[in-house]
């Protein structure tokens, strides 16, 4: 597994939660495009990395999706809630 060089980027505020949460749920990377893909949001891998290193833009819908994937609310991934 690649580790990222660049430091996180400004398009979006989510990315870091999602590895966060991906990770302490022991998710890989291809289990949780897979599981948002049975979800019904078709992303690649290298959209899914960009969009973890705040690279790419989050749509609304997409966020929806991958709070549904990760079990938590949008309010958690969008840094409004604390972790319970």
């Amino acid at each position: 597994m690649k580790h990222r060089q660049e430091p996180p980027g400004d398009k979006n505020i989510i990315g870091s939660r999602v590895v966060a949460i991906r990770k302490s749920k022991g998710i890989k990377q291809r289990e949780f495009l897979a599981r948002l893909q049975t979800l019904g949001l078709d992303i690649s891998q290298t959209s899914l990395s960009r969009l973890e290193g705040q690279y790419r833009l989050v749509q609304d819908y997409e966020v929806l999706v991958i709070a549904k994937a990760l079990e938590v609310s949008v309010g958690y991934l969008l840094g409004e809630e604390r972790v319970k």
